[in-house]
């Protein structure tokens, strides 16, 4: 997920309008973010979002799908200069965030679907979530 950056709270918005068309095709949507517990349930809180947003905290599921990176130096002052605190919302030092990602998995568990860009502002078009899930 994110640390309150732009493109992710279009993202969490953009799934929350479609929210209710993945339910009626008899799916589940889970959000997975590095932010602390408590960073989870105030970002949900505060876009009003209906499904679950979990916290992945340490990168631990992340980094056994291979989708880790640490932020350079040159970055990280562009993050500090917007005043997206890494550390703060993620609760360590180590820097490090996943790509964002969006994975359909199908009833037998297995991934049929998946959408990774290492450009962040890069994401998944709702529609073609809604694509996906009618293809299953």
């Amino acid at each position: 997920m994110c640390i309150r950056d732009r493109y992710c709270n279009l993202q969490v918005k953009a799934l929350q309008d479609i929210y209710p068309a993945i339910r009626e095709a008899g799916a589940s949507l889970i959000a997975i973010s590095p932010m602390l517990p408590d960073g989870t349930l105030s970002m949900a809180e505060k876009h009003e979002l209906t499904f679950d947003v979990l916290s992945d905290q340490g990168n631990v599921i992340a980094a056994q799908y291979g989708i880790v990176f640490r932020l350079d130096e040159e970055l990280l002052k562009l993050y500090d200069k917007f005043g997206l605190d890494v550390a703060g919302a993620n609760g360590d030092e180590s820097f490090e965030l996943p790509v964002p990602a969006t994975y359909v998995v199908n009833s037998d568990r297995r991934i049929s679907y998946a959408f990774l860009d290492v450009d962040h502002t890069v994401r998944m078009e709702p529609a073609e979530i809604l694509e996906q899930l009618s293809a299953l």
